[in-house]
């Protein structure tokens, strides 16, 4: 038999945060989080998440041992401004076992009728820039620190459940190291030309700083016009810096800016911290600031990890200015792939974007979803 308990406590919360650790003890492709960072991830008093959303967390048990957990979202910006009656799942891990999963989903479809919600989707955090979906395709790659890994029979478990497939994405690998620069060099020159544009590369995070708040306002503006997206609030802006400023390394973050040196366009790339994150088991102490510094200072895999565009400059080969800084950095750098994180199957402006650095596509996930 299979009971649930809601995960109030520090301690019920710490072992939420810490099943997977034991589901995928000695996977080779599952990237652990830090055990910090996911216990501030789940703390309304440091997460602003919580000023506009409501959760609630659940483990499972069998046979007195976890079995499997879950979380429970609603986005209170969704449901009021976009009239989307959404009841958001995501944390949601659990055994082979079918009593387990339908247990955990009976729970969330629960909440959702007693919360007036429509439906349940996910898997899904607390906005978009939260991971998203499951895995539903390469199981045999290593993952990343900005999505989740997930065992093969989870796709047979949610749709046993009924749930159907609401969005599918896919993640791409780059040969960077392969990429042929005329190309964008040419591209590069006469963008700039044309619409008096050039290209800002910070030096320290000083430097970065400035730009960060721009950065966030084009983000709005670059994905405003997506019905599920959600402005980032101030407070928001703010947790986000404090919590990947550390990951950061400021040559991996290129602008361009106008001739009022109005930024136009921004991408972020993280260096690949899979494997230091595996060496780390979701500690910083003793050692995983070590494993981390030194997968900042070499690494041959990075993470695209956002893009933005203003809406003016969309289609005029702006990107090409982009690329054409990286591919001068990751020659530096040694970086020789270039991943990057879960876009929207039929997002055919993104694959604009990418067409020219030959994409491939090694993973694909979907959220699900369940009318209530």
């Amino acid at each position: 038999m299979v009971t649930l308990k809601e995960a109030t406590s520090k301690s019920d919360i710490k072992e939420f945060v810490k099943f997977p650790f034991s589901l995928y003890k000695g996977s080779t492709y599952w990237v652990p989080p830090l055990i910090t960072d996911e216990m501030d991830t789940f703390d309304k008093e440091k997460n602003p998440a919580f000023k506009t959303a409501r959760m609630w967390l659940y483990l499972a048990y069998k046979n007195d041992k976890i079995v499997g957990r879950v979380a429970a979202i609603i986005n209170t910006l969704e449901v009021e401004q976009q009239n989307i009656k959404k009841m958001r799942f995501g944390w949601c891990d659990f055994i082979d076992d079918t009593e387990v999963s339908e247990t955990l989903i009976d729970k969330v479809k629960e909440l959702a009728e007693s919360e007036n919600m429509d439906h349940v989707e996910g898997p899904l955090g607390f906005s978009n820039l939260d991971k998203v979906g499951v895995l539903t395709e390469g199981f045999k790659t290593l993952g990343t620190m900005v999505t989740w890994y997930n065992h093969p029979y989870y796709q047979s478990h949610y749709e046993r459940l009924g749930f159907q497939k609401e969005k599918e994405y896919v993640e791409n690998t780059m040969p960077t190291a392969k990429a042929d620069p005329s190309f964008f060099y040419r591209i590069n020159e006469l963008v700039k030309k044309r619409y008096s544009l050039r290209e800002v590369n910070v030096k320290n995070k000083k430097e970065l700083l400035e730009y960060v708040d721009p950065m966030f306002d084009l983000l709005d503006l670059t994905y405003s016009g997506l019905a599920s997206y959600a402005p980032i609030s101030e407070e928001q802006r703010e947790y986000i810096k404090n919590r990947f400023m550390g990951f950061v390394d400021p040559e991996f973050i290129k602008f361009v800016v106008d001739k009022d040196d109005n930024l136009v366009a921004f991408a972020v790339v993280l260096p690949s911290f899979a494997e230091a994150m595996q060496k780390a088991k979701g500690k910083l102490f003793p050692f995983g600031w070590y494993h981390l510094m030194q997968a900042r200072k070499s690494c041959e895999r990075a993470i695209f990890y956002l893009i933005g565009v203003h809406p003016d400059y969309q289609n005029k080969g702006v990107t090409a200015i982009i690329f054409n800084q990286y591919h001068k950095t990751f020659t530096k750098r040694g970086v020789k792939t270039g991943i990057r994180t879960p876009e929207l199957s039929d997002n055919l402006a993104a694959r604009q974007i990418w067409k020219h650095v030959q994409p491939t596509v090694h993973k694909r996930r979907c959220t699900y979803r369940l009318d209530v």
